[in-house]
């Protein structure tokens, strides 16, 4: 366990904790909605410090991150716990469930991964997700700044569900980010999520323009998919930026949801939506739509064919200019 950051102490011994939106006030003996930041006797602890429930190393495009050192591997840690409870987690056995753990401490965390990088490995850094990260915070925060100072990168794989100051105190180390947003309503949010719309959507606008961010969104047939919500969720993301990444992911049923898989020809008109205003547009979970390449945005040319995590860059120069017309993407190798 260690003490949690971002809390206050409140009269009869209940605490306020103010890491993420939920803004839990919980009472002594008792956790927070996540399960694990716990009050004991007035003090609020962290009690995932250092618990973890995977640990791999996974090529980057799993995360998904497309436009963020492609076809290199990361080493990629999960906890247990989070601030969010969705219908369809993918996740829910350590999000939700009381899953083995496995001790480690931030300096074995680093020295695994850089041990990947003097075995012939590409792996670039570390990833923290499978569960939701920021209620990791500690230890991700301790972890972070050591890997910066190793050379190593940062990654959070999140639901975005956390409040402006711990965001801002953990962003100098962070290197790339890949948001799940949920979906563009706050009613789905709300009743699919036990969340709100508005804390991702300012996350998403507190990071873009500082590190990395690529979005993903799952759309769950006649929950989140109709042409006005991803109407809306394409005109967001183009009013901040048209180069950010985009992945639309197919659903399947999981967890307490049994609603059929989401229609290839939904994902096809999602993806059509989306180039018109957006760059770089990508469905995943769908592989029979080949919709995983990267293709310059002013020609046309294929510049990263993607295939089972399989990557090969044909069509960018090493300055990550186009061959074909001179084209500059977005991209960081």
């Amino acid at each position: 366990m260690r003490e949690a950051l971002f809390y206050e102490k409140k009269e009869d011994g209940r605490v306020l904790c103010r890491l993420c939106p939920r803004l839990c006030t919980i009472r002594p003996g008792h956790t927070g909605f996540c399960r694990v930041r716990q009050n004991q006797d007035g003090v609020l602890y962290a009690l995932n410090y250092g618990r973890c429930t995977a640990a791999a190393l996974d090529p980057i495009e799993k995360k998904p991150l497309y436009h963020f050192y492609p076809g290199s591997s990361i080493y990629s840690l999960g906890t247990l716990g989070c601030n969010l409870h969705c219908g369809f987690c993918q996740n829910w056995e350590i999000a939700h469930g009381d899953p083995r753990t496995f001790a480690i401490t931030p300096q074995e965390a680093v020295e695994k991964a850089l041990a990947y990088q003097t075995g012939g490995s590409d792996c670039v850094g570390i990833a923290y997700t499978y569960s939701e990260p920021f209620m990791w915070y500690e230890f991700v925060f301790d972890t972070a700044r050591l890997a910066r100072e190793k050379g190593l990168k940062n990654v959070l794989v999140t639901n975005g569900y956390i409040n402006p100051e711990p965001l801002e105190e953990i962003l100098p180390f962070l290197d790339a980010l890949n948001i799940d947003v949920k979906g563009f309503r706050d009613e789905y949010y709300r009743r699919t999520c036990a969340g709100r719309l508005a804390p991702v959507k300012r996350t998403v606008e507190l990071t873009h323009s500082r590190c990395h961010v690529e979005l993903t969104t799952l759309l769950v047939p006649g929950l989140n998919d109709s042409p006005e919500e991803i109407g809306g969720l394409v005109d967001w993301v183009a009013g901040l930026n048209k180069e950010i990444p985009l992945h639309f992911s197919r659903y399947f049923p999981h967890y307490k949801m049994d609603l059929p898989p989401t229609p290839l020809e939904t994902l096809r008109r999602a993806a059509g939506m989306a180039r018109e205003k957006l760059r770089y547009v990508y469905v995943g979970n769908a592989p029979q739509l080949k919709m995983e390449d990267t293709f310059c945005p002013r020609c046309g040319l294929k510049l990263i064919e993607r295939f089972a995590y399989t990557v090969k860059i044909a069509g960018l120069m090493d300055d990550n200019r186009c061959r074909r017309c001179g084209f500059t993407v977005r991209l960081i190798r």
